[in-house]
């Protein structure tokens, strides 16, 4: 679908492994299944509780149109119509700040992505051609809901 930039399955790995800093807030550690890619993800636990070995489906996407065009950062419900968010039960708007590279040789990279949702943090590592679809300063919206197994 246009406008996705990752969608993958994440295990939760660890749950403030440096101690908690914020009542509302944890920081989660992740792996996904299908691309191998590492995130460590601020979330509001007070609105989504995680716990270790839950498994989500993350998708990180430049619009929540279902069509992929890119938006304003403006969500309007009742006059765009359906939405991505409409299939999700956590979702945040942010800004990518920083992207480092980690280049190995003979082998491709590894990228690391980091976004600011207001402040909750993310960083998602992975292969370079997984994550080459992020630009610096664009807006990112992230998507996510458990999987009961």
């Amino acid at each position: 679908m246009a406008g996705i930039l990752v969608e993958d399955i994440f295990d939760v790995k660890d749950i403030d492994p440096t101690g908690k800093k914020f009542e509302r807030v944890s920081r989660i550690h992740c792996e996904s299944e299908s691309f191998k890619m590492g995130l460590i993800l601020d979330i509001n636990i007070q609105l989504y509780p995680m716990k270790i070995a839950e498994k989500f489906r993350l998708v990180l996407s430049t619009s929540l149109r279902e069509d992929g065009v890119v938006d304003d950062g403006d969500y309007l419900t009742m006059e765009d119509g359906p939405s991505l968010a409409d299939s999700f039960e956590y979702v945040m708007h942010g800004k990518v700040y920083r992207i480092d590279s980690e280049d190995r040789s003979g082998e491709s990279g590894q990228l690391s992505v980091y976004v600011s949702y207001g402040g909750l943090l993310m960083r998602i590592q992975g292969d370079e051609n997984t994550l080459s679809g992020f630009i610096p300063d664009t807006n990112v919206y992230l998507l996510m809901k458990k999987l009961a197994f």
